[in-house]
C-alpha cells in the first residue's frame, strides 16, 4: 500500500497539486494525453517550469487558456498572484476587479462536466475520484448561493483550469498509484480578492464551507494572501482521509510543487510519498512486502473504481485542541473514518411491492444499504420510513430512483461518518463448491469473518442443503486454512 501526505505550510491550489505530482515523478507528457480525452484540448495550453521559491527548486505548472488576454493596463504594476491569474476557477486572487476586455474560460453547470468525464474513458479510480471532487465542490458553492448542485450556473465550477486541475490530480495520484492520502491542517490567509460576485474576504465563503464539511483544522501563518482556492480545498476536502501531522510512513519520494509569489516562507506546496512501516521479523530485520502486480509491458495495474477514499472523512480530535486532528497513528493500525450521505423519505401512499422494486434498483445503483422501518403518520396513517446509505457520489442516482419508483414528493439528505474496518473478500473451496469469505480486519487483526450469503443460497439450493450447512463448511474451512 501507498500513502501520501499533503504538507501545506502556504496552502494548497490546483497548479500547485500537479506542479508536486510531476515532479514526484508523473510525466506531463501523460497528463497532457489522458486530458485530452475531455475534449477541451483546444481551449488551454498545459506546461511545466522548474523555478526557484526561496531558493529551493519546485515544479512549477501553468494552464494557459487560449484566446485569453492576460491582463489589463491597470494591473501591468501589481504584485503577481499567488497561483496564476486563471488558475484557479473563483480569480479569487485577482488584486482588481475584473473589467473590460477580459474573458474567462468557458462557464460550463456541473452535469455538463460530469457527462465529460464520464465519456473521456479515463481510469476507473481517475473517473471517481474527478466526479467525487466536482460534486463536493459545487455542493459547497450550492450550498454558499443557496441552490442546488446541478443548478451552480457561474464560471466557479466549469472554468477550464479547474478542470485540468482536479481531473490532473487525479491522475497524477493515480499514475503514483497512491492508495491513501493524508494533509496537514491549512493556513487560512487573509485580506481579500476580487470574485465573480464582487470582493470577498479571504477565506472565501467555498473554502470556508468545505473546510466545515470536514472539520479541518486550520491557523495562520501571518501570510494575508489567499492560500487556499477552492479548487485545493475541494481536493484535499474529498480525497485526503486525515487533516494533521505527517502519518507514520517509509519516506520513498518527494514532490514539490510551486505556487507563483515569493512568501517569507518557501511557496511551496510537499506531498510526501512512501509505505506504512515495514513490520520486524523475530531478528530485528524488515520484512519485506511483495511488489505491486505489473502487467505485461510493466504497466501498472489499475486500481478498482473506488475513491482513494470513500467519502469525507472525519479529523479525530486531540485532547489539547478539540478542533486539531492527529494522523501519527499509523495507518496499518487503526479502522478508517469514512463519509456516508443518509437519504430518508416517509411514504403513505406507495404500494409496499413498489419499495421492495426500489430496493433491488438502489442496491444494484451502489447503495451501501437501503432499510424501511413502518412508522404512524400524522392522522395516524401508517407508513414506511425508507432509508438508504450510500456514497456522497452515489446520492443523486439513488435519489433519482427513489423519486421515479415511489409516491414521495421530498428527500432528505446528510452526510454523516462512519468507522469502518479493513475488508477483503478471501474465496475458500468447500466439499460444496466454492464461497467468498468476507474477512474484517484492523491493521494485521482480524476482527470479524463471514461467509457471504449469497455464495450460501445458491450453494444450498443446488446441494440441497440447509443455508447454515454451507455456511458452517465455509466458515470451518477457512479457520482450518488459517490454523
Amino acid at each position: 500500500m501507498k500513502i501520501a501526505y499533503l504538507q501545506c505550510p502556504t496552502g494548497i491550489a490546483g497548479d500547485m497539486c500537479l506542479g508536486a505530482l510531476v515532479h514526484a515523478g508523473c510525466p506531463l507528457e501523460y497528463l497532457i494525453e489522458k486530458l485530452n480525452l475531455l475534449g477541451i484540448a483546444a481551449e488551454y495550453c498545459l506546461r511545466a517550469e522548474n523555478v526557484l521559491r526561496q531558493g529551493q527548486m519546485a515544479t512549477k505548472i501553468y494552464v494557459d487558456l487560449i484566446g485569453e488576454i492576460e491582463t489589463h493596463p491597470e494591473d501591468e504594476d501589481k504584485e503577481p498572484p499567488t497561483f496564476d491569474r486563471h488558475h484557479h476557477h473563483h480569480d479569487h486572487e485577482k488584486e482588481s476587479p475584473p473589467s473590460g476586455p477580459h474573458t474567462h474560460s468557458s462557464h460550463r453547470h456541473l452535469p455538463e462536466i460530469e457527462a465529460k468525464i464520464k465519456a473521456a474513458g479515463l481510469p476507473p479510480r481517475v473517473e471517481t475520484w474527478s466526479l467525487a471532487i466536482f460534486r463536493k465542490l459545487a455542493e459547497a458553492e450550492a450550498a454558499v448561493h443557496g441552490t442546488i448542485p446541478e443548478k451552480v450556473h457561474f464560471h466557479e465550477v466549469g472554468a477550464t483550469d479547474a478542470i485540468v486541475d482536479i481531473v490532473g490530480t487525479c491522475l497524477g495520484l493515480d499514475w503514483l498509484g497512491i492508495d491513501r492520502l493524508y494533509c496537514s491542517p491549512l493556513p487560512v490567509g487573509g485580506g481579500t480578492v476580487w470574485a465573480a460576485h464582487g470582493r470577498l474576504p479571504v477565506p472565501v465563503p467555498a473554502v470556508l464551507k468545505l473546510w466545515e464539511s470536514r472539520r479541518v483544522p486550520v491557523y495562520s501563518n501571518g501570510i494575508e494572501k489567499e492560500l487556499v482556492t477552492p479548487t485545493g480545498a475541494a481536493i484535499a476536502c474529498t480525497l485526503a482521509e486525515e487533516f494533521g501531522e505527517v502519518p507514520e510512513m517509509a519516506i520513498e519520494g518527494i514532490g514539490l510543487g510551486a505556487g507563483s509569489r515569493d512568501f517569507a516562507l518557501p511557496n511551496i506546496l510537499r506531498l510526501w510519498i512512501g509505505s506504512p512501516p515495514t513490520p520486524l521479523n523475530k531478528g530485528g530485520e524488515g520484512v519485506e512486502s511483495p511488489p505491486a502486480p505489473l502487467r505485461k509491458g510493466g504497466e501498472r495495474v489499475e486500481s478498482p473504481p473506488a475513491p482513494l477514499r470513500k467519502g469525507g472523512e472525519e479529523s479525530l480530535s486531540s485532547t489539547d485542541n478539540p478542533s486539531a486532528t492527529s494522523a501519527t497513528k499509523s495507518v496499518a493500525k487503526f479502522p478508517k473514518l469514512e463519509t456516508i450521505s443518509v437519504l430518508e423519505t416517509q411514504i403513505d401512499d406507495c404500494n409496499p411491492q413498489a419499495i421492495a422494486y426500489t430496493f433491488d434498483l438502489l442496491l444494484a445503483a451502489g447503495a451501501l444499504d437501503v432499510f424501511a422501518q413502518g412508522i404512524t403518520m400524522k392522522k395516524s396513517r401508517l407508513g414506511v420510513l425508507l432509508t438508504v446509505i450510500c456514497h456522497p457520489e452515489k446520492s443523486s442516482v439513488c435519489e433519482e430512483i427513489i423519486f421515479r419508483e415511489t409516491t414521495t414528493l421530498g428527500i432528505r439528505r446528510c452526510n454523516e461518518e462512519r468507522i469502518i474496518l479493513d475488508r477483503e473478500v478471501e474465496k475458500v473451496e468447500t466439499l460444496y463448491g466454492v464461497v467468498g469469505v468476507k474477512v474484517g480486519k484492523m491493521g494485521d487483526r482480524i476482527l470479524n469473518v463471514q461467509p457471504e450469503y449469497e455464495d450460501c443460497a445458491k450453494l444450498a439450493q443446488q446441494q440441497d442443503v440447509s443455508w447454515r450447512e454451507v455456511h458452517r463448511v465455509a466458515l470451518q474451512t477457512w479457520y482450518n486454512l488459517r490454523s
